[in-house]
C-alpha cells in the first residue's frame, strides 16, 4: 500500500492540507487578536457617543432598512460612517477573511469525510485511514484544531466585537452581494456565545458544546476519533518515556486533543461514567492542569465542573491525599535531579567517553527534570487558577505547601536543565557528524598495531629479544585482517565481531604468557582500547537526539514563561553574564515552534513562512522584553553620571595654582563616575556574550538586540520628557511657554550629552541613534496630531514612524490636542492671538495690545530649534499647514452660508457692482456708495475678520519658522543649503524653459524628484509659505468685491503711525494689520489670479475716487482710509515680492510716491 503521506496519495495529501491550513488559521487568529481596533469594543463613553449609532451588533440584521434609514436622515452620521469605513475597511476585511477561513475549514473537513464515505478515494474508507498511523494522527488533529480555533476565537476576540466587525464588513463591503458569499453561515458560526475571558466572569450554560455544534459534523467520525484517542498511543510517545510514572507526560499532547474533542460529544462528559473513568485513569491520574495549544492552559477542575461523569471521574485524582502525594513526589524529584544536573554542568565533567558510557543515565535525568518542571509550572500557574473559585484555591495552596514551591528555585532548575540539554545536544550533533571518520580511524590504528605485532614475532625486527613464533605471527596477521574487514554500515554484525576480537586478544595474552614483554602487552592493550572505542562510536545513534527533542518540549510554557520574567530580569541585573544561560532557555522555548509547523512543512504549504515568522517574532519579542532590563539599568546609571557631570564635577581650567589642585581633583565624584561607567560596560558585555542565535527562523544578533534595547529605552524616556515638559496652563500670566521650553531644553541636552558620553563604552553610534529616534518620535507625534484633520487616518500599524520592536509610547491627551506638538502649537497660537496682541513686522515681535508689553518674539523659534531640533520646527510647520487648510475650508463654508444664501447681502453686492463698473472709471459720490454698502453688510464682517486673521496669524508663524530653519541650515550645514538653493533654481529654470518650449525636458508623472526636493526645501526653510496653495477651490461669485468691501470696512479701525505703520485705533475693537494683510493675501492666492486683479482694481478705483472727491471738495489732506488702502497695496507688493508696477496699474504712481510726504 502507498505511503499515506506520499505526494501521489490523494487521500493523505487532502487531509494533510486541511490540517496544515488549520495550524495557519490559528496563527492568523492569534496575530489578528493583537490588532482589534479599540472602537469596536465601545469601552469608553466618548466612543459610545461618537460611534454608537454606526457600529451595530447582530440586532442590525433584524431590520437593516430601519437602521440605514436612521443613518440617511442625518448627514453628519453619514459623513462619520464614510470616514469610519475608509479608516477600518482594511483591518475589518482581514478579520472577515480569517473568520471565513474558519468556516471554510470545517466545510472542507466535512466534504473530505463525505468523500471518504462515498468512496471517492479508491480503497480508502474512514476505517482504513484510522488504521494507518499517519492517517489516524491527521484525522484526530483535524477535528482537534477546529475545536482549538473556536476556543481561540472566543478567548481572544469577544463575541460582541466579532458581531460588530461582521456587521461592519457586511455594510461596507461590496463582496457581500456575490453569489458565493457565505456570510450567513459565518455569522451563524461566530455569533456571540456570551463567554467572557475576564476573570470572575460567569460561564454560559452548555458552553462550549453548543458552540461546537453550530456546524454539524459526522457523529460516527467523532466517536471513532475519541475511541482511537482513548485506546491508542497515536504518536508512539511512550517509547521516549519508558518509566510508568512518566506516562501522563508522554501522553500529554494526546490528552489535550481528547479534552477538546470531548466537547463535540458532550454526552460522554455528562453520563458515561466508565469511559470517563478510563480516560482519567489513563491521562489524568496525577495532573489536572493541561496545555491545549501553544501554552493555552486549562484547569480541568473548573472546565469539567458542569459535567457529572467527568467531575466524578476526576475526584480520585483530586483526592487530597493524592494531591499531597504528587506535590511531595515532585518536590523530592526536583531536588534530586537539580543536584545531579548541577554536578553534570561542572566544568570538564561532560566528556565524550563519560557521555557515551552513560547515555541511559543522562537521558533519565533529563526526563525527570522536564517532567518535574512541567508538572510544577502547570499546577502552580496563576493563569490556571481562578482566584474566585474556592476549591481551586485550596488545591493550589495545598500544592504550594507540599511541594515547598519557590519560583526562583524552579526557574534555576529550568535554566540548568536547558543548559544541560543544550550542551548534550551540541555534543551529540558533533559526535554524529564525526562518527564514521572516528570509527575508520580507530579501525586503522587497531589493524596497524596487529600488523606491527605480527612483524615483531617474525624475528626479523631488531626490536627486543622476541623469539620467532610463526603461529603467533600468522594469528596476529589474521586478526589485523579481521579488524580491517569490519563493516561500518552493518553496525550490529560489526559490534558483535568487535566484542569477539576483544575477547580473543585477552585470551592470547594469557595463553602465550605474553605478559613478560611489556611492549607486546602495551600493543595489545592499545588495540583493545581502540576496539572499545569502536563499539562506543557505533552506539552513537540519532534516536538519542530525537528522544531529547521529545522530552525537552517546552510548548506548554509558551505563555506561562512570562510569569518568570521578573526573576530573569532580576538575575540579569545582579549578574549580566546570566544571559548566556538564558540563551539555552530561549532555544528550548523555540522548540515549541515544531508543533504548529510540522504539518505545514509536510504539506509544503506557502503558509510556512508567515506562520513561522509569527511565532518566531513572538518569541523574539519576549527575548527583547527580558533583555530590556539591560538598557533600563544602563539608563539608570547614566542619569546618575549626568547628574554628577553637570552638578558636581567642576571643569578644570587650563591654568591653575598648585595648591588648588586637590580641590579640582574631586576624587570622590570622579571615582563614582568611573564606577558607574564600568557597570554600564559590564551590562553591555553581558548581552554581547549571548552569541548570534537562530530563534525559530529569525536570527537574533546580540549587538542589534542591545542597540534596539537602548533605542527603546531612549524613546520611552524622551517621549515621556516631551509629553510631561509641554503641558501648559492656559490661564497662566505670563505664559509658561518660554520657561517650559528652557527646562525641556536642559533635559534633552542632558540626554544628548549622556548619549555622547556612553557611545564609546557601548560601541554604538550615539549621534546617529539620537537623531533617528528623536526625529521618529517627533514625526510620529506630528502624524498623530494631523490625524485630527484627516478623513482617512493613519493607524499605528500603517505608520512609517511606529515600530513593534521600538514602540513610541502613546499618552492620554490632557486637552483638545492629541500630543505634545499640538499643545505647543496651540499655546503659541494662544499667546500670539491677533485679538489680544499686535505684531510689529520690523521687529518680528508680538506686543500686548492693552499693556504694550512684549509677549514673544522670534527668539521663541530659536528656543524651539534648540529644544526640539529641526524636526520639531518642521513638524510644527506641517501642523500649521493642516490648521490653515482647516481654517480655509471653514471659511469657504461660511462664505456659502452668510453671503451666497443671504438675499439682502446679494442685493447690496449687486447694487455696488453696478455702481463701480467699469472698474477703470471714477465713482461719483463715492463715499456715500461705499459706506452705505458697508453699513448694509455690517453683520457679516465679525466672523469674516476672525477667519482671515487666524489664517494670517498662522502664516506669520510659518514665515518665522522658515526664517529660523533657513538661518540654522546655513549656519550648521552651509553646503546643504547652497546645494539645495542651486538645485532649486536650476529645476525652476528648466521648468520655465519647458513651458516656453515644450520640446525641452520636464519631470514625468512617475518621477518623484519635485515631491522629494520639496520636503528638503521645506526642512531647510527655502520656501515662501505665502505662495503655497492650500486648498482647491471652485469659482465663487462676488468674491473680489466682498473682500474689497471687507478691507475698507476694517480700515476705520486702524490708524497710521510713522514708526510702527498701521496699528489698532482702540484695543476694545482689536484688528492687527500684518495678519489681516497676510490672511487676505493667502485667501486670494487660493483662487484664480483674475480675482486678485479685480480686487486690486477695486482698491485702485476706491483710492482714485476718494482722492478725486477730496480735491473737488478742496479737503487738503488725504483721508485715513485712502492711506490704509495705499499701505495695503504697498505691503501686498512687498509680501508677494511682485514688481511695483502691479500696483501702479491701478493707482497713479505720483500718488504712491507722494502720499508718505503728506502724512
Amino acid at each position: 500500500m502507498l505511503d499515506f503521506l506520499a505526494e501521489n496519495n490523494l487521500c493523505g495529501q487532502a487531509i494533510l492540507r486541511i490540517v496544515s491550513c488549520g495550524n495557519a488559521i490559528i496563527a492568523e487568529l492569534l496575530r489578528l487578536s493583537e490588532f482589534i481596533p479599540a472602537v469596536f469594543r465601545l469601552k469608553d463613553r466618548a466612543d459610545q457617543q461618537k460611534y454608537g449609532d454606526i457600529i451595530f451588533d447582530f440586532s442590525y440584521f433584524k431590520g437593516p432598512e430601519l437602521w440605514e434609514s436612521k443613518l440617511d436622515a442625518k448627514p453628519e452620521l453619514q459623513d462619520l460612517d464614510e470616514e469610519f469605513r475608509e479608516n477600518n475597511i482594511e483591518i475589518v476585511t482581514r478579520f472577515y477573511l480569517a473568520f471565513q477561513s474558519v468556516h471554510k475549514y470545517i466545510v472542507d473537513l466535512n466534504r473530505y469525510l463525505d468523500d471518504l464515505n462515498e468512496g471517492v478515494y479508491i480503497q480508502q474508507t474512514l476505517e482504513t485511514v484510522l488504521l494507518n498511523e499517519d492517517g489516524k494522527q491527521l484525522l484526530c488533529e483535524a477535528l482537534y484544531l477546529y475545536g482549538v480555533m473556536l476556543l481561540v476565537i472566543d478567548q481572544k476576540i469577544e463575541g460582541e466585537v466579532r458581531e460588530r466587525m461582521l456587521v461592519s464588513y457586511y455594510r461596507y463591503s461590496a463582496a457581500r452581494s456575490s453569489a458565493d458569499s457565505n456570510m450567513d453561515d459565518i455569522c451563524k458560526l461566530l455569533r456571540s456565545t456570551g463567554y467572557s475571558s475576564q476573570p470572575g466572569a460567569k460561564r454560559p450554560s452548555n458552553y462550549p458544546e453548543s458552540y461546537f455544534q453550530r456546524v454539524p459534523i459526522n457523529e460516527s467520525f467523532i466517536s471513532m476519533v475519541i475511541g482511537r484517542l482513548r485506546s491508542d498511543d497515536i504518536y508512539n510517545q511512550v517509547s521516549a518515556y519508558p518509566l510508568p510514572e512518566h506516562r501522563s507526560t508522554a501522553l500529554a499532547n494526546q490528552a489535550a486533543m481528547l479534552y477538546v474533542i470531548l466537547y463535540f460529544e458532550p454526552s460522554i462528559l455528562h453520563t458515561h461514567q466508565a469511559k470517563m473513568r478510563e480516560i482519567v485513569d489513563k491521562y489524568f491520574p496525577d495532573n489536572w492542569v493541561i496545555s491545549i495549544y501553544m501554552g493555552i492552559t486549562v484547569n480541568l477542575v473548573d472546565a469539567w465542573e458542569p459535567y457529572k461523569a467527568a467531575k466524578t471521574a476526576l475526584n480520585n485524582t483530586l483526592d487530597l491525599s493524592n494531591v499531597r502525594e504528587q506535590a511531595s513526589r515532585y518536590a523530592t524529584v526536583s531536588e534530586r535531579v537539580h543536584a545531579q544536573v548541577q554536578q553534570f554542568l561542572k566544568e570538564g565533567y561532560l566528556r565524550e567517553e563519560m557521555v557515551l558510557d552513560n547515555i541511559p543515565k543522562l537521558l533519565n535525568c533529563l526526563r525527570d527534570c522536564n517532567v518535574a518542571i512541567r508538572w510544577l509550572m502547570l499546577h502552580t500557574a496563576d493563569s490556571a487558577c481562578d482566584p474566585n473559585n474556592k476549591r481551586l484555591r485550596q488545591i493550589k495552596d495545598q500544592i504550594l505547601t507540599d511541594s515547598r514551591y519557590n519560583p526562583r528555585i524552579l526557574f534555576q532548575l529550568l535554566l540548568d536543565t536547558a543548559q544541560f540539554e543544550f550542551i548534550l545536544k551540541e555534543m551529540f550533533k558533533q559526535m554524529l557528524s564525526e562518527k564514521q571518520t572516528k570509527w575508520e580511524h580507530y579501525k586503522k590504528e587497531g589493524s596497524e598495531r596487529m600488523t606491527e605485532l605480527a612483524d615483531v614475532f617474525s624475528g626479523v625486527k631488531p626490536l627486543t629479544r622476541v623469539e620467532k613464533n610463526e603461529n603467533l605471527q600468522a594469528w596476529f596477521r589474521e586478526i589485523s585482517k579481521q579488524i580491517l574487514s569490519l563493516n561500518y554500515d552493518d553496525s550490529t554484525a560489526a559490534g558483535r565481531k568487535t566484542v569477539q576480537l576483544i575477547q580473543a586478544l585477552e585470551e592470547v595474552q594469557e595463553f602465550h604468557q605474553l605478559e613478560s614483554n611489556l611492549q607486546v602487552c602495551q600493543f595489545l592493550a592499545d588495540t583493545r582500547k581502540f576496539l572499545h572505542q569502536m563499539i562506543r562510536t557505533i552506539n552513537i545513534k540519532e534516536e538519542v537526539l530525537i528522544t531529547m527533542q521529545i522530552v525537552g518540549d517546552l510548548s506548554f510554557a509558551w505563555q506561562l514563561i512570562d510569569s518568570f520574567t521578573s526573576i530573569m530580569q532580576e538575575s540579569i541585573r545582579v549578574n549580566p553574564s546570566m544571559v548566556t544561560k538564558l540563551r539555552a532557555t530561549f532555544l528550548k522555548l523555540a522548540s515549541a515552534l515544531d508543533l504548529p509547523l510540522l504539518r505545514i512543512n509536510q504539506a509544503n504549504s506557502p503558509d510556512l513562512l508567515s506562520v513561522s515568522q509569527y511565532y518566531s517574532g513572538e518569541l523574539v519579542s519576549y527575548v527583547r522584553k527580558v533583555l530590556q532590563i539591560i538598557p533600563e539599568s544602563m539608563f539608570t546609571s547614566l542619569l546618575k553620571i549626568i547628574k554628577l557631570q553637570t552638578h558636581d564635577i567642576i571643569e578644570v581650567p587650563t591654568r591653575l595654582d598648585k595648591d588648588k589642585l586637590r580641590d579640582y581633583a574631586q576624587l570622590g565624584p570622579r571615582y563614582e563616575v568611573a564606577k558607574l561607567t564600568h557597570a554600564i560596560s559590564i551590562f553591555t558585555e553581558g548581552i554581547l556574550m549571548m552569541k548570534t542565535t537562530l530563534v525559530g527562523i529569525i536570527k537574533v544578533d546580540p549587538k542589534q538586540l542591545l542597540e534596539d534595547g537602548i533605542r527603546k529605552e531612549l524613546v520611552k524616556r524622551v517621549a515621556f520628557a516631551l509629553h510631561r515638559g509641554l503641558i501648559f496652563n492656559p490661564r497662566a500670566k505670563p505664559s509658561e511657554l518660554m520657561p517650559k521650553l528652557k527646562e525641556l531644553g536642559a533635559t534633552m541636552d542632558g540626554f544628548h550629552r549622556s548619549f555622547e558620553y556612553i557611545q564609546d563604552y557601548v560601541n554604538i553610534y550615539g549621534l546617529k541613534i539620537w537623531q533617528e529616534e528623536v526625529s521618529r518620535i517627533i514625526n510620529y507625534n506630528v502624524e498623530q496630531e494631523c490625524n485630527n484633520f484627516l478623513r482617512t487616518k493613519i493607524q499605528d500599524w500603517q505608520s512609517m514612524y511606529q515600530s513593534t520592536h521600538i514602540p513610541i509610547p502613546k499618552f492620554t491627551p490632557v486637552d483638545e490636542s492629541v500630543t505634545f506638538i499640538g499643545r505647543l502649537c496651540r499655546e503659541i497660537l494662544r499667546i500670539t492671538d491677533p485679538k489680544m496682541t499686535c505684531h510689529i513686522d520690523q521687529l518680528n515681535t508680538w506686543y500686548d495690545m492693552k499693556t504694550h508689553q512684549e509677549v514673544t518674539s522670534s527668539r521663541l523659534f530659536s528656543e524651539i530649534q534648540t529644544t526640539l531640533g529641526t524636526f520639531g520646527l518642521n513638524g510644527l510647520d506641517r501642523l500649521l499647514c493642516f490648521m490653515i487648510v482647516k481654517e480655509l475650508q471653514n471659511f469657504l463654508s461660511m462664505f456659502q452660508k452668510i453671503i451666497l444664501r443671504d438675499r439682502t447681502v446679494q442685493d447690496t453686492l449687486k447694487t455696488l457692482m453696478n455702481a463701480v463698473s467699469p472698474l477703470k472709471s471714477i465713482v461719483a459720490n463715492s463715499n456715500k456708495i461705499y459706506f452705505s454698502a458697508i453699513a448694509k453688510t455690517q453683520k457679516i464682517w465679525t466672523a469674516y475678520l476672525e477667519a482671515i486673521m487666524k489664517v494670517g496669524q498662522m502664516q506669520i508663524l510659518r514665515q518665522q519658522i522658515a526664517n529660523e530653519l533657513n538661518y540654522s541650515c546655513r549656519f550648521d550645514s552651509k553646503h546643504l543649503a547652497a546645494a539645495l538653493e542651486n538645485l532649486n533654481k536650476a529645476l525652476l529654470a528648466d521648468i520655465e524653459a519647458h513651458y516656453q518650449d515644450p520640446s525641452l525636458p520636464y519631470p514625468k508623472e512617475d518621477n518623484t524628484l519635485l515631491y522629494e526636493i520639496t520636503a528638503y526645501l521645506e526642512a531647510a526653510g527655502i520656501h515662501n509659505p505665502l505662495n503655497k496653495i492650500y486648498i482647491t477651490t471652485k469659482r465663487l461669485p462676488y468674491f473680489p468685491i466682498v473682500n474689497f468691501l471687507f478691507l475698507i470696512a476694517q480700515l476705520p479701525k486702524l490708524q497710521y503711525n510713522k514708526n510702527l505703520g498701521m496699528v489698532c485705533r482702540k484695543p476694545t475693537d482689536p484688528v492687527d494689520w500684518p495678519p489681516l494683510v497676510l490672511g487676505l493675501l493667502t485667501l486670494l492666492k487660493q483662487f484664480h489670479s483674475r480675482y486678485t486683479e479685480q480686487f486690486l482694481a477695486l482698491i485702485g478705483q476706491f483710492i482714485c475716487s476718494t482722492v478725486e472727491q477730496c480735491t473737488s471738495q478742496k479737503i487738503p489732506e488725504i483721508p485715513a482710509d485712502v492711506v490704509g488702502a495705499l499701505l495695503f497695496l504697498e505691503d501686498y507688493v512687498r509680501y508677494t515680492k511682485l514688481p511695483r508696477r502691479v500696483a501702479e496699474a491701478h493707482v497713479p504712481n505720483f500718488i504712491f510716491d507722494e502720499f508718505r510726504t503728506v502724512l
